[in-house]
């Protein structure tokens, strides 16, 4: 938590779809290894800021600095790339790949990479056995409970060894208590790694593991402590 607060730079972004504005000048800094939480009633920019971080959608006007680099003059092969090495994202529906086994699932985003058949084997056995379902690599995504999914997408999306961790609602598919498990599995990790996370969420509980929290209102920042 010493490094610069410019780590990841988001400066006065704006998108509007359909002449419908969503996001209405939005600015933040976070830390490297910061876990910092978008929170805020639906509808009001959440994920469209978080697709924008990540590189999936493009802000009208605004800069987004990741490491000081610009994502938002990327063209759309380097902004492949980068969501490829750099950003990692966890979904709230997991979006494994039923046709693969666990194991494939998280070795994919490494075999996009063309890492090596040792190097992915290696790595997809340390994430899956870091998450608790070494046991479970030659299983289909269906026969894994809800909770179980969620691991292995976090697994999945940390393979790269990204810099940037996007979340959007990672514990709203779950009950209570996977939840909680699927929180405490994040925090430890992102302390582990030093990856940067950003958390779309209505839950205080997931809140309360960020570093901070920002609040959106009407595609604005109303609080950033």
């Amino acid at each position: 938590m010493s490094e610069p607060s410019d780590f990841l730079r988001v400066e006065n972004l704006v998108k509007a779809y359909r002449a419908r504005p969503v996001l209405a000048g939005v600015s933040f800094t976070a830390r490297r290894g910061e876990r910092l939480a978008l929170a805020g009633p639906s509808g009001c920019g959440k994920t469209t800021l978080l697709n924008c971080v990540g590189g999936v959608d493009r802000a009208d006007s605004g800069q987004i600095l990741l490491e000081g680099a610009r994502i938002d003059a990327l063209g759309s092969d380097d902004l492949a790339r980068l969501r490829r090495e750099r950003v990692g994202t966890v979904f709230q529906f997991f979006h494994l790949l039923p046709t693969l086994s666990v194991r494939e699932n998280v070795e994919l985003p490494l075999q996009l990479l063309g890492r090596s058949a040792a190097e992915r084997a290696a790595r997809v056995d340390e994430l899956l056995a870091r998450v608790g379902l070494a046991a479970r690599a030659d299983d289909a995504p269906g026969r894994l409970s809800g909770g179980e999914q969620q691991r292995i997408a976090i697994a999945r999306a940390l393979a790269p060894r990204p810099v940037l961790l996007l979340a959007d609602e990672p514990t709203g598919n779950l009950d209570s208590a996977n939840g909680d498990n699927i929180l405490a599995l994040l925090r430890e990790l992102t302390d582990e790694t030093g990856v940067t996370l950003l958390m779309v969420t209505h839950s205080a509980e997931a809140a309360a593991i960020c570093h901070r929290r920002l609040d959106l209102r009407d595609g604005r920042i109303v609080s950033a402590p």
